[in-house]
């Protein structure tokens, strides 16, 4: 059974890396399944999405680490329990956008860092033991630095930052969710996929082919299956 991941700040590009990876295993004849989290079309989402949007206050610390933990780890139980466990054990590869590793990145920031190990482990057991989730297999971290992924942000949005969710207004608090990303990513064996290159801004296809290059001894990176483009 394969549970694939993909993380990185917003406006990363996690959902196009997703969508991607989906067609490319697809034309591989791969059963596939894509997910992603927070799931807001679901009504289990609704502490999530009242927390993204400033009900319980206006700047991520207001909540807690572990309360806003909660409520994106119940949007995972409740998408997984009803939605694609019988795909995932029936050995279709679920594909994530965004999974444990979005709670990690963007709670772990609200603590001082000396506590960053302890809140991780709670993490892993909470979501993962207590749960029951399944664990990935492997985790693509798309490494975006903060000011690039809020001039992609703001281009989706057209500007409107009224549009933004609460975590997405504060460049500050994305700048150390940044920091965090690459502490997870070390911590727990995440693939880091480069965004950014001395050029800039990479292409979709260029990070696309850095995304199943990394993913070689799951799908055979150097099989003949194609990418779309050929």
């Amino acid at each position: 059974m394969k549970l694939i991941v993909i993380e990185g700040l917003d406006g990363s590009g996690k959902a196009t890396q997703t969508a991607l990876l989906a067609c490319r295993l697809s034309q591989g004849k791969m059963p596939v399944k894509t997910v992603s989290f927070p799931d807001y079309e679901k009504p289990w989402s609704c502490l999530a999405r009242m927390y993204l949007d400033g009900a319980f206050g206006s700047r991520p610390q207001d909540v807690s680490a572990y309360a806003a933990s909660s409520f994106f780890a119940m949007d995972r139980f409740a998408s997984y329990r009803t939605g694609w466990q019988a795909d995932y054990e029936a050995g279709t590869v679920i594909l994530c956008d965004r999974y444990v590793g979005s709670n990690a990145i963007h709670q772990a920031v609200k603590l001082p860092r000396k506590e960053w190990d302890e809140y991780l482990s709670w993490l892993a057991d909470y979501e993962y033991q207590k749960l029951g989730l399944p664990r990935p297999s492997a985790t693509i971290y798309l490494k975006m630095p903060p000011d690039t992924s809020q001039t992609l942000l703001a281009r989706r949005y057209g500007g409107d930052e009224e549009k933004k969710d609460i975590h997405e207004k504060n460049q500050s608090y994305l700048s150390y969710c940044y920091e965090a990303a690459d502490y997870v990513a070390k911590k727990w064996g995440w693939r880091t996929v480069e965004c950014c290159d001395q050029n800039g801004l990479r292409s979709p296809g260029q990070i696309e082919q850095s995304v199943w290059e990394a993913l070689a001894d799951f799908f055979g990176a150097s099989s003949d299956w194609t990418n779309g483009e050929q």
